[in-house]
């Protein structure tokens, strides 16, 4: 599969697309000063204990408080809590996480008051950013991720993903972590990491410590509230999760952007150097590589797909619905019952794509047009998962219900992509309404008079449609030829086709064009 990173980056935002086979399936969005990213740790204070929520709200430094509720302490909440009050009141003395004492673990059913009160400095990272009206959620379940390994302080078990499937590789990548990783941290072993060189994960490790290190150096001299870590750019997030051997291409069409991803690969993946280019065409880089079209058709509220078939996306407050049609495809065919397959078959399909494209989290509901035969809706639901294996948020699928419907949940970190596609009508501005096609000749007159009389204009070249051109044109006695002799054959009239049919614009003697307010 050619797989190929596309980052357009403007001054205030940076667009990434990721096409495969030259198909657009993810497309990312990053203001340039966003200040409050997944991934991002900051020293906070507790603004308000709430109990019956059983959560507390805590002050990071933005607009809207965040949000921390007791199942995302984590754990190992009260030895977080316990390093955050060393280190900040000075009273560490040398004191590591590899060094200290771990607390026991917390209840899974206590209370939050008991471990936080009001005004209380905790360490929080960011796991779903402000969406809408609501606040950042937080944890205090702090990681580091890398492009081998995460790492999770005050912790020491070592977990591998579930992705890796070999039991001897998984028993490999486990003894390779546990003989580099210090006391009191935890690890998570990533995909990229199968068979991986004990080298290159051991890099890996020292790289994660050292940033352990500089959040801790900024600790011991942060007052709340203060940002510790943040995340990498969108851009170079993206490097380290997804690019392996079957990347072809990485553009972007700013040279220092270039650069910085080329000192990023050259960490993570130097084999795949000479793929990152600049992009110096004079064409904007979406409209040359076909992704300013893409996103024109994919982010509609009606999706086609093909031979009349297409989705209908919408969005309500606490779910998305898909609804699946066959248009004119359905109607002409022979075997229905292997029609309704196929046309659910493409729809699901697409369905994968556009969840990944436009980033959509919480619930889905999905109407797939009926079909009678259990073994066909087996058929629709296992391609379903297969097309959905491709997509690296976390997400479960049900099974097709009774009613034709399947049900999807989708982690959401972030809002959902959304592009306005439709354009304001050029005629009537957006608000729906023109002025009348039968006064259309006597405005044009109006507005002569006005620039004849009033502005002293020795001459003026009227331009208008086609069709007003010939009604204006035409008959024994026709209108203009009227104009003209009133005004003293100081006017002329031409004909533009690319106007609509009410459009028309003056020009004086020089062809410099008059605006009329």
């Amino acid at each position: 599969m050619d797989r190929s990173l596309i980052i357009d980056t403007r001054e205030t935002e940076t667009e990434i697309a990721l096409l495969e086979d030259n198909q657009l399936v993810e497309l990312h969005k990053q203001k340039n000063n966003l200040s409050f990213a997944v991934g991002d740790i900051f020293l906070g204070k507790i603004k308000k204990v709430m109990p019956g929520l059983n959560a507390a709200f805590v002050d990071i430094g933005s607009d809207k408080d965040a949000f921390l509720h007791y199942l995302d302490l984590g754990p190992q909440a009260a030895s977080l809590l316990k390093f955050t009050r060393w280190i900040t009141t000075n009273r560490s003395q040398g004191l590591t996480v590899s060094k200290m004492e771990l607390e026991p673990e917390i209840q899974k059913n206590g209370k939050l008051e008991t471990l936080l009160s009001s005004q209380q400095m905790v360490m929080v990272q960011i796991a779903k950013e402000p969406i809408s009206t609501k606040g950042a959620r937080l944890t205090s379940e702090v990681s580091i991720a890398g492009r081998y390994l995460v790492l999770v302080p005050f912790y020491n078990k070592v977990n591998v993903s579930q992705k890796i499937k070999s039991k001897e590789e998984r028993n490999r990548l486990k003894r390779v972590v546990d003989d580099i990783k210090p006391q009191n941290f935890g690890v998570i072993i990533r995909t990229n990491a199968e068979h991986k060189m004990s080298e290159e994960i051991e890099s890996d490790m020292k790289v994660l410590l050292q940033k352990w290190a500089n959040i801790v150096a900024k600790l011991k001299d942060a007052n709340p509230v203060k940002k510790l870590y943040s995340e990498l750019e969108r851009s170079t997030a993206i490097l380290r999760d997804v690019v392996n051997d079957s990347f072809n291409n990485i553009v972007t069409n700013s040279q220092d952007l270039t650069d910085e991803l080329r000192q990023y690969m050259q960490t993570i993946s130097p084999e795949h150097l000479d793929i990152v280019k600049t992009y110096k065409g004079k064409q904007p880089i979406f409209e040359f590589y076909n992704i300013d079209r893409q996103i024109k058709t994919a982010f509609s509220r009606i999706v086609s797909i093909k031979n009349g078939v297409y989705i209908i996306i919408e969005q309500t407050e606490a779910m998305h619905v898909i609804d699946v049609n066959s248009g004119n495809r359905y109607k002409n065919s022979e075997d229905q019952d292997e029609n309704v397959l196929e046309i659910n078959m493409e729809a699901a399909t697409e369905i994968a794509r556009q969840l990944r494209l436009r980033d959509i989290g919480g619930i889905i509901v999905v109407d797939f047009i009926d079909m009678r035969k259990n073994v066909h809706n087996k058929q629709l639901f296992d391609h379903l998962c297969e097309v959905m294996s491709k997509d690296t948020t976390r997400h479960t699928i049900l099974p097709v219900s009774k009613f034709g419907l399947i049900q999807i949940t989708r982690q959401r970190v972030r809002p959902a992509t959304t592009i306005q596609v439709v354009e304001k009508c050029p005629i009537c501005h957006g608000t729906g309404e023109i002025t009348p096609s039968i006064l259309i000749t006597e405005e044009i007159e109006n507005n002569i008079r006005y620039l004849i009389h009033e502005q002293n204009e020795l001459s003026l070249l009227v331009s208008v449609h086609p069709i007003i051109y010939a009604y204006l044109t035409k008959g024994l006695f026709y209108k203009f030829l009227k104009w003209k002799s009133k005004y003293k054959w100081r006017i002329h009239l031409s004909q533009n086709p690319s106007y609509n049919l009410t459009e028309y614009h003056f020009f004086n003697k020089q062809a410099e064009e008059i605006h009329i307010y």
